[in-house]
Parts: structure tokens; C-alpha cells; sequence
């Protein structure tokens, strides 16, 4: 059901909103969904912690969180 909603910027937000959607190439309108969606994510989240970005990419190892073989040097 989309609707519009208006809202009352001071110079700094109207500054701010127009930097980010330029460096971006959004418009203002997709700048203020996605910040609604991360706040959505932040604070309406259903209870779970998550880890952004969880299933997006795949190493093709089976046991890579398991097996401390594959962990060896890391963090150096």
C-alpha cells in the first residue's frame, strides 16, 4: 500500500539528504526508504540476531566454520 509522507528538513538534514542521494545517484525519495528500512532492521528486527550479509556469498569449502585447518593463520 504505498503512501507519501511529508516531512519538515532544517538546512543541515535538506544538505545532508541532497549529498547523499548525488553520491549515491538516488533520488531523495530512495534515501529516505532505505534509511527507514535500515532503522526498521535496527529496531523492529523480529527479536534474531543477524549477520548482514549472511548467505550472500559462498566459498564452495563444506566444513569452513568447523575445521580449524582452514583457520590457520588467520588474522595475520
Amino acid at each position: 500500500m504505498p503512501s507519501t509522507v511529508q516531512a519538515r528538513l532544517d538546512d543541515r538534514e535538506t544538505k545532508s539528504l541532497r549529498a547523499i542521494a548525488n553520491r549515491l545517484g538516488w533520488s531523495p525519495s530512495r534515501v529516505v526508504r532505505e534509511g527507514l528500512r535500515l532503522l526498521a532492521a535496527c529496531y523492529l528486527g523480529d527479536g534474531r540476531r543477524q549477520v548482514i550479509g549472511l548467505g550472500k556469498f559462498e566459498s564452495g569449502v563444506v566444513d569452513l566454520g568447523s575445521d580449524r585447518r582452514h583457520l590457520k593463520d588467520f588474522g595475520r
